[in-house]
Formats: C-alpha cells, sequence, structure tokens
C-alpha cells in the first residue's frame, strides 16, 4: 500500500458537491467580508464550544495575538507557554512584545505541567498560554486554580482540540478566552488560512470585534488601533459546510484511534490517558518509542508516510533566543527525540489502519 499522511483528494470526494455550491452562493451575494456565512458559522462554532461568543478571524496565530493584546500583554510582560509546540505560539506572545516563558511538559503526557507553571511564575507574567496538543486538552482545573491564585489571564491554544472534551467541558471555554485554527488539515479545516476566538467574557468579545476589524465601532470610526484580521465569506461558507460533518468525522477520528490503542499498547512509551468525561480529537495520532528515526525509515520504506510533531522545541531554535527557559525542559526533549505522528483522518479506512499496525509491530518485533 501507500498511504498517504492526510489525503485531500477524498475530502473534495465525500463533500465536494456541497463545498461548490457554497462557494456558489457567495460568489452570486457579492458580499465577500463580514457577512451572513461568517455570523453563522460563528453561531454555529460557538456552540460546539459551549460559549457565549465566536468570532471569526484571518488564522489561528492572529487568535492568539489579538486575544494577548485585548488582555493588554505587552513590552516587558511575560507569558508562559510550553516549547513543544507549533511556532505559532511563541510568536504571537513575541508580536506583542512580551516574552515567551517556556516551562517543561507533564512526565506522562505531551501537555503543559501545571506545576512547572506555578515555579515559572514572576512579577512580570501576565498569562498562561496551555496548548491542547494533538488534540487533548491540557489540565485546565489546575491552571486555572494557578492563573486565579496569582490574578492571570488564561488563552487557551486549541488550535489543535475543536470539539475535544475536558471532563465534559468543550475546548474553548475553559479559560478565559480561546483560540482555534482552521488550517486545511485541521480536525475543521479550510481551504486557506482561517481561524476563530472564543470566549465567554462579552466586553472581551466587543473588545476583539474593534481590534479584528480596524478599531472600527462602525465604518469610518475607529475607537481602537485595531488589525485586518477577518474570516472571509468564502472561508465562512467552506467552514460550514464541513461543520455540519464534523462530529461524525471526529467520532471516526476516535474509532480509529482505539484501533491503533488496541494494537499498539506496549509499543508506545506515553498512550493517552484520559479523565472521566474528557476525550481526545486526535488532531494527531502520536506515538513515542526508543528508535523513532528507524522507525520512520521502515514505515517509509512500507509506502506509510508519518511526520513529527514537533521535531526541534522552540527553545532550541534561534527566533526564541530571547525567551526565558524557566528550570529545565527535560520531558520535553525527551520527547521531541521520541514522537512520531502516524496517519489519521476520516478517510482513512480501516485495512489501511491494520497495515500500519503491522508495520509497527513488525519493527516493534526485530
Amino acid at each position: 500500500m501507500v498511504i498517504d499522511f492526510f489525503d485531500f483528494k477524498r475530502e473534495i470526494a465525500a463533500v465536494g458537491g456541497e463545498l461548490q455550491a457554497a462557494l456558489n452562493t457567495v460568489l452570486r451575494s457579492g458580499r465577500y467580508i463580514l457577512g451572513e456565512e461568517g455570523t453563522r458559522f460563528e453561531e454555529g462554532f460557538a456552540s460546539v464550544c459551549g460559549c457565549r461568543h465566536a468570532l471569526g478571524v484571518a488564522s489561528g496565530t492572529d487568535a492568539l495575538f489579538l486575544v494577548l493584546k485585548a488582555f493588554g500583554v505587552g513590552q516587558g510582560d511575560e507569558v508562559i507557554t510550553v516549547a513543544n509546540t507549533f511556532a505559532a505560539t511563541a510568536l504571537a506572545i513575541a508580536y506583542t512584545g512580551a516574552k515567551p516563558v517556556f516551562v517543561d511538559i507533564a512526565p506522562k503526557s505531551h501537555l503543559i505541567d501545571p506545576e512547572g507553571i506555578a515555579a515559572a511564575i514572576t512579577p512580570k507574567t501576565k498569562a498562561i498560554i496551555p496548548v491542547h496538543l494533538y488534540g487533548q486538552c491540557a489540565d485546565m482545573d489546575a491552571i486555572m486554580e494557578v492563573a486565579a491564585k496569582h490574578g492571570l489571564v488564561v488563552l487557551e491554544d486549541a488550535c489543535q482540540a475543536h470539539g475535544a472534551l475536558y471532563q465534559g467541558r468543550p475546548a474553548g471555554g475553559l479559560g478565559h478566552a480561546a483560540a482555534f485554527s482552521f488550517y486545511p488539515t485541521k480536525n475543521l479545516g479550510a481551504y486557506g488560512d482561517a481561524g476563530a476566538i472564543t470566549t465567554n467574557d462579552a466586553d472581551l468579545d466587543l473588545k476583539l470585534r474593534l481590534l479584528h476589524n480596524y478599531g472600527q465601532s462602525d465604518r469610518y470610526h475607529h475607537v481602537l488601533k485595531g488589525y485586518n484580521s477577518r474570516l472571509d465569506e468564502l472561508q465562512a461558507a467552506l467552514l460550514n459546510v464541513k461543520l455540519a460533518r464534523f462530529m461524525d468525522w471526529t467520532a471516526r477520528r476516535q474509532a480509529l484511534a482505539r484501533r491503533y490503542d488496541e494494537h499498539l499498547e506496549g509499543v508506545n512509551l506515553i498512550p493517552v490517558t484520559l479523565k472521566q468525561g474528557s476525550t481526545h480529537v486526535y488532531h494527531q495520532y502520536v506515538i513515542a518509542v526508543h528508535d523513532r528515526d528507524a522507525l520512520q525509515a521502515h514505515l517509509s520504506g512500507k509506502g506509510i508516510a508519518t511526520l513529527i510533531h514537533y521535531p526541534v522545541p522552540l527553545h532550541k531554535q534561534a527566533a526564541f533566543g530571547d525567551a526565558r527557559v524557566a528550570f529545565d525542559l527535560r520531558q520535553t526533549e525527551l520527547r521531541a527525540s521520541q514522537i512520531l505522528s502516524l496517519p489519521i483522518h476520516p478517510w482513512l479506512t480501516d485495512q489501511e489502519v491494520d497495515y500500519i499496525i503491522d508495520a509497527v509491530q513488525a519493527f516493534a518485533r526485530r
């Protein structure tokens, strides 16, 4: 077999007709920015996240940045997060003039260690960005307890966690605000860059609506120095089509992950553990093994595409040389040398997953 990591052709085969119809509707409408499709998507996505407010923006990176700006994060401030994440998490902090502070992950997960957060707080700390990596929520109760004790705001980086639950509560409404990405390969993906912010804070939502649209209270009246970061109508229309299928696609990812779990027990060094009422939506299915590079080469030889999310932690990269590293990042560095993402998407067949499992097991028996 030849198994791609992600297969857009199958996605288009499944919903291409509906997507084309949605595009045609927008094209005929003559309204391409801040129209009905965007409003409909914001309402639908807010419902998925169990939030009062959702705001469409141009990307997940913008979502992170705009929330930090709305929180008043700026020059001289520090924002605590992790180094095992996509660069956008830390870049958004840097764009405000603040400094990223990297803490380690918990030993038995890929997620931020709440104890590390507490130990890293200084008088300069303004916010915390827990990353719901790969589709699983960070330990938000513990994080919110630390934040409340120190008067800090919490921004969920939920860019990989659309629809995930933390003890029965959806990602997006667990902190003071949340940022989502709809990059094409996300569980809910657009066909270009797109993002959203969710919150239950009406005042924060109002400020964000000003910030994302040039600071305008109405046309040509600017009450803030804002930005141009709007979810356009074409992308919103495409997302509306996919939002209707989203929960079914999530269930398929979870079924495939259970298949992997069942047969890779003992191979994966960090099996997923979930608290009661919590779910994982498997934006990535990530295993950790001792000889990752050899396994990746072995799978490639079998026609199986894999990726590494993420091979170089951010504190090891030149762009973030001015960040602060709180203590050591021993677990972060260890996992970066072990992790491998296996294919997982709603159009992967059981037979293809079994082929991948057989190949991984064959390598483990060597």
